[in-house]
């Protein structure tokens, strides 16, 4: 069945929530509708940042919780003509080794209190199975391609906190096929510099990347850290938002611009270092998430890469909402009874189906 889908997104840069509107059967997108973003205030940030490597038994996230509801559920009053509601949560741990992920946020919550059908809960099964349970928007990223009729071999990059890439292949007709998506996560992307930045200056992120141009690289740093076992590590593989705590003690000593310019070199880099795992270079390079507005970021990756380097606009996607829509995406495979990753993606044993679904 089709379905209007409404995908929600709060990403560990905690600038807020994303909604966006997806119509699909969860294989074909059949056409993408309204949006809406509801920032967290300087003191729902701190509150969700404060609970940032907890799980749940270390409870008192009442607040915290809180937060996550009122502002999901604003988003949802902002576009009520949604069908199906896939809500991912805030993710504040994820530790795959050990078979725990933890994203905080209640879908049965949220399902009696805005009256729709919620899908969550959309990591724990491939976590289960031996997966990583991340990256999850490649099959969304498949049929984002595969709408637009690309034949070629393309690569979604998505900057958010931590970076992730989705190679993908739409010669093979679905994306639990073997090879089909190939995916995992780059490296450290906009957290570290987020951190930085804020410890720093007060703001919240390197507004154009204008910090880090008017710096210099430390390269003795930025080549002491490609050298940590996770780039050699082959995929699949992924990474919680503070993986890499030690990247703010290397850069302590940097001034300001040029420790933006370091790890901003590090980001790009981590993304570079990526093609040592995959099976055939992509003829272009799309970037999605926050790092595609900073100009610093996208000029490293243009020097650094050889095929073209586009924000996903450039085909017409929105770049800013991408995350949301592929939440949608899922929430009607779900619903649909379809999978949600694959070997080649998070290294589950087989394709794996799972998320929660609660009615009001």
């Amino acid at each position: 069945m089709i379905y209007r889908c409404l995908g929600l997104m709060s990403g560990t840069s905690l600038d807020g929530v994303d909604g966006a509107i997806c119509i699909t059967d969860g294989n074909k997108i059949i056409g993408f509708e309204n949006s809406y973003f509801r920032p967290y205030t300087k003191i729902e940030q701190s509150i969700l940042r404060s609970k940032f490597g907890s799980w749940p038994e270390n409870g008192g996230f009442e607040d915290a919780l809180d937060i996550i509801h009122d502002a999901h559920l604003d988003v949802i009053k902002a576009l009520p003509d949604a069908e199906l509601i896939g809500f991912h949560g805030q993710t504040l741990n994820h530790d795959p080794k050990n078979l725990r992920t933890f994203q905080l946020g209640n879908g049965a919550t949220l399902a009696k209190l805005s009256n729709k059908r919620v899908i969550w809960d959309f990591r724990t099964a491939d976590v289960a199975a031996g997966g990583e349970g991340a990256p999850l928007a490649p099959f969304f990223h498949f049929a984002c391609a595969k709408t637009l009729n690309i034949s070629e071999k393309l690569a979604f990059v998505n900057l958010g906190g931590v970076g992730n890439i989705s190679l993908i292949n739409t010669n093979i007709a679905s994306p639990d096929m073997n090879n089909a998506v190939i995916a995992f996560d780059t490296g450290p992307a906009n957290a570290p510099l987020n951190d930085f930045i804020l410890n720093r200056t007060g703001q919240l992120y390197d507004l154009n990347g204008s910090l880090a141009l008017s710096g210099n690289i430390d390269q003795n740093i930025l080549s002491s850290f490609m050298k940590s076992d996770f780039f050699n590590k082959k995929p699949p593989k992924s990474l919680d938002r503070n993986s890499f705590s030690v990247i703010q003690d290397l850069v302590s000593t940097l001034s300001d611009a040029d420790g933006a310019a370091t790890l901003t070199a590090i980001c790009v880099e981590s993304v570079y270092a990526a093609q040592l795992h995959l099976k055939y270079k992509p003829y272009r390079w799309l970037i999605c998430g926050g790092g595609r507005h900073n100009i610093a970021i996208m000029k490293g990756l243009r020097q650094r890469l050889e095929q073209p380097v586009d924000p996903v606009e450039s085909i017409g996607l929105n770049g800013d909402m991408l995350e949301a829509q592929a939440f949608g995406y899922l929430a009607a495979r779900v619903v649909n009874n379809l999978s949600l990753s694959s070997p080649t993606t998070t290294g589950c044993v087989r394709p794996i189906k799972g998320g929660i679904i609660s009615d009001p």
